[in-house]
């Protein structure tokens, strides 16, 4: 079954929805975390994960829960912001890719991005790096909240990567985000509409209301 805010989603600009949940007051802006490719463009439901330091008494996985991922859903891995280790690379990108994964975000590094650059796979992370997390990490929990990027994603949530980064839009809010961040982009056309029929782009701004767009009502 399609699902339907899934492909309104991926109609929209990530700025444009980062404008509606400001708006909104709604937190979501996954920041720090960047396409490793611009032209990346990402939207599913999330499947979280979180690691820990390996326990050496009860060492677990790194990369299993893989088999476990929904073709159409987005990987989302809390590595607690860690730079000195990855917990994706090339093998990991082929079973998505191959799976119809919808792209992975992670908090942390990845690595061999030859591979997403390569297939066209997405992948969002904080940086990249070549030192594996075997050995170092290993999983916690699965499809338990979690954090990335300093907000708290929660399975099913809905994940919208572009060429800017990532957000996160709680399971509870689609709706209004994805009509305020629709009417955003509505009025953002009419304004270059504008321009380019003869406008100011400050009597553009002011005709459609510009400064309006972001601003949540009790500021105004």
């Amino acid at each position: 079954m399609t699902d339907r805010n899934v492909q309104r989603a991926l109609q929209l600009d990530v700025a444009s929805l980062s404008d509606a949940m400001d708006k909104l007051r709604i937190p979501g802006q996954c920041l720090g975390i960047k396409p490793r490719d611009h032209g990346f463009v990402m939207a599913g439901r999330a499947f979280t994960l979180n690691y820990k330091p390996l326990d050496i008494e009860n060492p677990g996985t790194v990369g299993d829960f893989i088999d476990d991922v929904e073709p159409g859903q987005v990987v989302v891995i809390d590595n607690n912001g860690r730079e000195d280790m990855t917990v994706w690379g090339d093998i990991m990108t082929m079973v998505a890719h191959t799976q119809g994964i919808a792209g992975t975000v992670i908090d942390g590094p990845c690595r061999d991005i030859h591979l997403c650059l390569e297939v066209g796979y997405p992948i969002y992370s904080r940086s990249y790096s070549m030192r594996t997390g075997k050995d170092r990490v290993q999983i916690d929990q699965v499809n338990e909240p979690v954090s990335v990027g300093g907000v708290m994603v929660k399975p099913g949530d809905l994940m919208v990567g572009g060429a800017d980064g990532v957000v996160c839009i709680p399971r509870g809010r689609e709706e209004e985000v994805l009509s305020m961040a629709e009417e955003i982009e509505r009025v953002e056309d009419k304004i270059r509409e504008s321009v380019q029929a003869g406008k100011t782009l400050r009597e553009a701004r002011e005709m459609h209301r510009y400064h309006s767009l972001q601003t949540p009502e009790e500021d105004k």
